[in-house]
């Protein structure tokens, strides 16, 4: 298991822009963040412009000329949207293509069809988990809602019995396999391979999403018996549309990006040379942008066409995509500037001073920190990106393999217990009718079970790799 060492920060040390010791550094990092957390849950400030005022006053506590610290924030943000930005946009249009066009109902009304009893469970788990690739976590629970209160409805079935494995569904994709934005800009900014990364969070997600769906599921049926709320039964989106696409057309273009970058990390890990042909296909096909951009291609005819869309009609399902994803644009973009401002003020080395003595395994304590800012701010994206921007000079000696341990470690961390502070929270809360504590027995309970145990299988996966 990967450790701190000086020579693992040394390999990634930059020139700081304050000669600030460890101690300024370490409170200055603590103010940043409280800044951050305050203005967020006390003033209900926009993400965006919290993080904006963070990353400033986190270079004013460290003693860094604001020219600089100003400069600092901009780098991120523009290297951050330049490597993400495209990624989340093409992910929003091909969500949007699947919501719109029936598809997601069609991935839904198949697998049901052919599940019933004890198998129910698990087949929410992977209607959630198909149709959460591509789609953000809000609007996955809009789109599922529906679904989990009409089978409880109709199958007489528990509602946590069917809502908790499609709530696992969801998050496990959210908070581990890219391309959400939580994981890719914590790829970005780590340095991880990307193909790598959805590959080993593939296998952490599995067994995970197991653990803290169906199986969880029986205890949280047995801890809140409630009944599905009628009122939040809203109508489903193809209920209005003639037609809709075919089943293995939809999962096919869902899944198209995931087999192409991970065909790019298996032919990398097995031919092992730029100058071969087929190596240098891949890795132009595999690219997350060629991967995205071609399955929004081809989901306009598989999905759209399908659906009997016209050329209008489709324009406008691709317009309608971009603009809900503008406030995740800037927030992911302000984290990316929180991040190199934490960079470039030199907090990995102050981060190495003040832990190499605890001989804490990196994972663990990349773990630590997101666990930190997420119940401080209860933005797993926010979490995210800053707990990957502090341990991100920690990755530069390390393999492939663990650097995308690293950014998984991450990314498990940011979802430990959703609570009052998550919007996330009230959204559940709300659409299936509980009271708090009934929320925090099932949902906030979920979600830590989701984090301890990702963790765990990324620790086991660092033993072996």
């Amino acid at each position: 298991m990967t450790s701190l060492s000086v020579e693992t920060l040394a390999a990634g040390a930059v020139e700081p822009i304050t000669s600030a010791g460890s101690g300024q550094l370490g409170i200055a990092v603590l103010a940043g963040i409280a800044v951050i957390v305050l203005l967020i849950t006390k003033f209900k400030l926009h993400a965006f412009l919290a993080l904006t005022i963070g990353s400033l006053a986190l270079g004013a506590f460290a003693g860094a000329p604001l020219d600089k610290a100003i400069t600092s924030f901009s780098t991120g943000l523009g290297n951050t949207v330049a490597g993400v930005g495209v990624l989340i946009a093409l992910g929003a249009i091909l969500g949007k293509l699947l919501a719109d066009s029936g598809g997601a109902d069609q991935i839904v009304d198949t697998i049901l069809a052919k599940a019933s009893g004890r198998a129910m469970p698990w087949a929410m788990v992977l209607i959630a988990s198909i149709i959460g690739l591509p789609l953000f976590f809000e609007v996955g629970i809009v789109l599922l809602i529906p679904v989990v209160l009409l089978v409880a409805k109709r199958g007489n079935y528990s509602l946590m019995r069917i809502g908790i494995p499609a709530l696992a569904g969801l998050s496990v994709m959210h908070g581990l396999i890219p391309p959400h934005p939580g994981p890719l800009v914590a790829i970005d900014a780590i340095g991880a391979n990307l193909g790598l990364t959805l590959g080993l969070g593939v296998l952490v997600a599995i067994p995970t999403v197991i653990i803290a769906g169906p199986l969880f599921s029986k205890y949280a049926a047995r801890w809140v018996d409630i009944p599905a709320p009628e009122r939040m039964i809203p109508q489903r989106p193809s209920e209005d549309l003639e037609r809709r696409p075919g089943f293995g057309a939809t999962v096919a273009t869902v899944l198209l990006p995931v087999v192409l970058m991970l065909a790019k990390a298996l032919v990398d890990i097995v031919v092992n040379d730029p100058d071969n042909p087929v190596q240098r296909v891949t890795d132009v096909i595999g690219s997350p942008l060629i991967a995205l951009l071609a399955a929004v291609l081809v989901g306009l005819f598989t999905l759209g066409r399908a659906a009997g869309f016209t050329k209008d009609r489709l324009s406008s399902t691709v317009e309608k995509s971009l603009a809900p994803i503008a406030g995740v644009l800037m927030i992911v973009g302000a984290g990316g500037g929180f991040k190199q401002t934490l960079i470039d003020v030199g907090v990995g080395q102050m981060i190495l001073d003040f832990s190499k003595d605890w001989a804490i395994p990196t994972l663990l304590l990349a773990w630590l920190i997101a666990v930190a800012i997420r119940l401080a701010t209860g933005s797993a994206t926010v979490a995210t990106i800053s707990a990957a921007g502090l341990v991100a000079p920690l990755a530069a000696d390390m393999s492939a393999s663990h650097a995308a341990l690293l950014v998984l470690a991450v990314g498990a961390g940011s979802l430990f217990f959703s609570h009052v502070n998550d919007a996330g929270f009230w959204l559940v809360k709300e659409y299936f009718g509980m009271d708090v504590g009934q929320t925090i027995k099932t949902w906030s309970v979920m979600e830590t079970i989701i984090s301890v145990v990702s963790l765990g299988f990324v620790l086991l996966l660092s033993l072996v790799l």
